[in-house]
């Protein structure tokens, strides 16, 4: 056994990732603070070809140096757009058939490995604040609220992990997990 060569990996390129089918995926981010935790974001979403993400609030948004140190250039696969408000972000999300799940700590959430993803659905999943978390009126608007199990002494993950957890769930049982 050895490590994969960059040239045996047979990875597409820019072009070629813009066209190809996307798994029906958006991830919204919440007022992420944290410029790497974005980057982390697109590298993530390039990772499992997702249709886009929705930078909102106070999110940091490319071009910049600290999102790119993190992205390694995925700003320039990942198809993203900017929403001041969140609220009217997941709105609009719905209004086009997704499913909106925010991530989060919540009365009556629901947990990650039970919730099945219904075939041929699209989903918004909204990922917050590294210190707040998810705006309540956020999760008020929300079809569900998902919460991933934890069995330590810290109350939350990092987002950026977060995001890379929930998203290889849904991939896994989208894509590779027969119904």
């Amino acid at each position: 056994m050895h490590k994969l060569s960059m040239d045996q990996l047979n990875r597409v390129d820019v072009d070629t990732f813009k066209t190809q089918a996307k798994t029906p995926i958006v991830l919204v981010l919440d007022n992420v603070r944290s410029m790497h935790n974005v980057g982390s974001a697109f590298r993530t979403a390039d990772a499992f070809s997702i249709e886009k993400i929705v930078l909102c609030g106070i999110t940091g948004t490319p071009p910049h140096r600290e999102i790119e140190k993190t992205a390694l250039g995925a700003t320039q696969s990942v198809q993203w757009e900017y929403q001041k408000s969140t609220l009217d972000a997941i709105t609009s999300l719905k209004n086009e058939g997704f499913t909106i799940l925010s991530i989060e700590q919540a009365k009556n959430s629901v947990s990650l490995e039970c919730y099945q993803p219904k075939e041929d659905a699209k989903f918004a999943l909204v990922f917050g604040n590294e210190v707040n978390g998810v705006e309540e009126e956020v999760i008020k608007a929300s079809d569900h609220t998902l919460e991933i199990p934890q069995f330590g002494t810290k109350h939350s993950f990092n987002v950026s992990v977060t995001i890379g957890i929930v998203l290889w769930d849904f991939v896994n049982k989208i894509k590779f997990i027969k119904k």
